[in-house]
């Protein structure tokens, strides 16, 4: 049953990582979602042993490889995030939907400020404030698959 688990939680990933290698452009570029970070967000809370912040890490480091950008920035990201997730994974488990989708935006942002700060730091301009856009369908899209689970579930035990 554990190897079922972990499977499961790689497959999510790698499909997570596949949506990102997708030739995204214009506004699709500016409203993609972090979709490694949601799996990882995601099974950080359903499974918090299976997936933890060595798994940020290198999920991280394999989204530096594919974006070109700086090598361990995204690890340095999502490993932050991924702290902070773990660190308040008891208390948000027995939060409702709403709030955890609130603790999800925070977390998508503290990657994305992270990932700005080292930006700045290496000389680049400041983004406008279309910047975040990539959080705010995070958490539209994070909020769509809290309601998808819930009409799983709630179909599950009518039938």
């Amino acid at each position: 049953m554990r190897r079922a688990n972990l499977k499961s939680v790689w497959l999510t990933l790698l499909a997570a990582y596949v949506l990102y290698l997708l030739p995204w452009e214009g506004y699709g570029l500016l409203l993609r979602p972090d979709f490694v970070l949601l799996a990882l967000l995601y099974w950080m809370l359903r499974a918090p042993r299976l997936c933890n912040l060595g798994t940020a890490w290198v999920m991280g480091l394999l989204i530096d490889v594919a974006s070109g950008s700086y090598f361990g920035q995204h690890a340095l990201a999502y490993s932050c995030a991924a702290f902070f997730a773990i660190q308040y994974h008891r208390r948000l488990v027995l939060f409702n939907s709403m709030q955890q989708t609130g603790h999800v935006f925070l977390l998508l942002l503290v990657s994305q400020i992270v990932l700005l700060v080292i930006k700045l730091m290496s000389g680049n301009e400041a983004p406008g404030w279309d910047y975040f856009l990539s959080s705010i369908s995070g958490v539209v899209l994070w909020q769509a698959l809290v309601i998808a689970r819930v009409i799983v579930a709630e179909n599950r035990s009518s039938a």
